[in-house]
């Protein structure tokens, strides 16, 4: 069993990484990640009083359409290079790799040592120890690959400050010109009544970066272009269509009711300049 000795702002991606391994097991899953499930079963940590929270299928629910967006991006450009900001625990290589694109799964040292108690280097697919607002990461991903680049920062951004935000989405843009940009954002209501909301609660970290809308972002520097931004209550017909009648009535049931910890929380693609 290893412990995960980790800082307040990574304990939060084990809230993840349980929701992918709880939904692994049931008999009519949105997604299946068996990978997620071992790392569950290695870690000395309390899991439990995640148990049975809506967060978890939230967290579900983003991965599925973030792997969509990675998907589509692999289908367009087989030889690309996919970069996994604030990576945690996650399994996307295991779930959407194609044999051909170049992997960096980047986070901060901490996270990293543990990951390495799972995964390996390969010549394909490489781990960076590094904060995302250190801009030598942005340079070894330069370094060692090609593009065009596809940059997933799943659950990452909102915990960071908004001048740190822009600074990381302009060295993006700066030093990779043309790549697409994954991200969420949460709204000042979402910033605002954290502390109350089921997942969230159970861990020390809380978001800080209150973004009213991802058209924000196209402000910030000429040229963005917002392709997609969803709710969870709001998914895409080709990722809602395949998901399991309970998750398709729940999602209904939450279209209706508007609860801003649903409706000021966005999952958003850009095209960078």
């Amino acid at each position: 069993m290893h412990g995960p000795f980790l800082g307040a702002v990574q304990e939060t991606l084990l809230i993840p990484l349980y929701g992918r391994a709880v939904e692994h097991r049931k008999r009519d899953a949105a997604l299946r990640d068996g990978r997620a499930a071992e790392i569950v079963a290695g870690l000395s940590y309390d899991f439990g009083r995640f148990d049975g929270l809506p967060s978890l299928v939230g967290t579900v629910l983003r991965t599925v359409l973030f792997d969509s967006w990675v998907r589509d991006f692999l289908a367009t450009h087989p030889s690309c290079t996919i970069v996994e900001i604030g990576t945690g625990l996650n399994t996307r290589y295991e779930r959407v790799d194609n044999g051909r694109a170049r992997w960096f799964e980047l986070d901060l040292p901490d996270v990293i040592e543990v990951r390495r108690s799972f995964f390996s280097d390969t010549p394909r697919r490489t781990m960076i120890a590094a904060s995302v607002t250190d801009s030598a990461w942005a340079e070894a991903v330069a370094a060692g690959s090609d593009g065009p680049y596809f940059f997933s920062a799943e659950a990452v951004l909102p915990f960071l400050d908004e001048t740190d935000v822009r600074a990381v989405v302009g060295m993006i843009a700066a030093r990779f010109p043309g790549s697409r940009l994954a991200l969420d954002t949460a709204g000042p209501a979402f910033i605002s009544g954290q502390n109350g909301y089921d997942a969230l609660s159970k861990v020390a970290a809380r978001m800080r970066w209150s973004c009213a809308g991802p058209d924000d972002l196209t402000r910030w520097r000429s040229g963005i272009e917002l392709v997609a931004s969803h709710t969870l209550s709001a998914l895409p017909s080709h990722v809602y269509g395949p998901l399991p009648a309970p998750y398709q009535e729940m999602l209904a049931a939450l279209a209706e009711q508007r609860p801003p910890q649903v409706e000021e929380y966005r999952l958003n693609l850009f095209q960078l300049p």
